[in-house]
């Protein structure tokens, strides 16, 4: 509305329509939520994300009062999911799982990704961070990563990678490792963690970055050798880390929140705010989370919506400086 255009019956409509909205919004959060919440996890069940958000459903429904129901929607690196979550009704009774790889790495790697992370979403919440674990198959024969960069200059065999898809930190850490390397290797994306699991037991795979969560059982079974961690985890005490071998520049760790799509009434996310940071206060959930390699970081929405702003850049220099496309 112009100075010119200014009219007083107009902008009375126009404050009791904000006043109407904010009332709304504080009414709907002393009853929100009345039915299940839905929690989309836009990567297959049985990976490390979909296993992280497991471990604070049981409590997370016990405080809201209601089912918290697992959704999951996989596909092209967790955009899909994302994507999902960024259309679904602002009601406070869709929300998603948001990671590195979603919500950062994506807007580095997809020109034109289907949803703005900075934009499209109400954040929640941080609910843990993880390093990441660089594994490969046992017939490599390799215990770090100085012999591991000699097998595969010496191997004539041409070697592949696994990701958990195209455009995730799965996907450009396993390029920023093929550079290190100096060898052509091939990148074999997948749905999800699951399916490269298999594949890397079986070999049709042999080098695959994740985070422990999923990778640890296997490790542990000795179905799989671990060469290095991007930082310190409890759960692989004995996996050094990359920067305790001399290979500096694999530092990065993955984060997990939560958000719900843009425009979902403020007081909903508080109040599932002060849910998620009980839940994540509670010492069988930190020790549940400790126990899948991830550090339980609880916090207020306006730290994770930073988290995104700032990481965006930060994995676009690096999709950059080893050429990875999501196209």
């Amino acid at each position: 509305m112009s100075i010119l255009s200014y009219s007083p019956r107009a902008a009375c409509r126009a404050l009791l329509a904000i006043a109407a909205g904010l009332c709304f919004g504080a009414a709907h959060a002393e009853t929100w939520p009345t039915r299940p919440v839905v929690i989309v996890v836009p990567f297959p069940a049985g990976g490390g994300t979909d296993l992280v958000v497991r471990s604070i459903q049981p409590q997370l429904q016990r405080e809201l009062g209601q089912p918290v129901v697992i959704d999951n929607r996989s596909g092209a690196g967790g955009t899909l999911g994302s994507a999902y979550v960024a259309r679904a009704n602002a009601d406070g009774y869709t929300a998603g799982v948001v990671t590195t790889s979603t919500h950062a790495v994506s807007a580095a790697l997809y020109p034109k990704l289907a949803y703005h992370p900075a934009k499209d979403f109400s954040y929640a919440g941080f609910v843990g961070t993880s390093p990441y674990v660089l594994a490969v198959n046992n017939q490599l024969q390799s215990t770090d990563v100085k012999a591991l960069l000699a097998r595969l200059k010496a191997d004539r065999a041409q070697h592949s990678f696994g990701s958990v898809g195209v455009g995730t930190v799965s996907h450009l850490m396993g390029e920023q490792f093929q550079k290190l390397a100096g060898v052509p290797l091939v990148h074999v994306p997948y749905r999800g963690a699951s399916p490269a699991y298999t594949d890397l037991i079986g070999g049709q795979v042999q080098i695959m970055f994740d985070n422990p969560v999923g990778l640890a059982p296997y490790i542990k079974a000795h179905k799989i050798t671990a060469i290095a961690t991007t930082a310190p985890t409890p759960l692989l005490a004995d996996v050094p880390t990359f920067a305790s071998q001399g290979v500096p520049g694999f530092e990065q760790q993955l984060w997990y929140g939560i958000a719900f799509p843009k425009g979902t009434p403020a007081p909903v996310v508080a109040r599932f705010n002060a849910a998620l940071n009980k839940v994540l206060g509670d010492k069988a959930v930190v020790d549940d989370l400790a126990a899948k390699g991830v550090t339980a970081r609880p916090g207020t929405p306006a730290v994770l919506q930073a988290a995104v702003q700032k990481d965006i850049p930060y994995w676009g220099a690096i999709a950059r400086s080893v050429g990875a496309t999501g196209e």
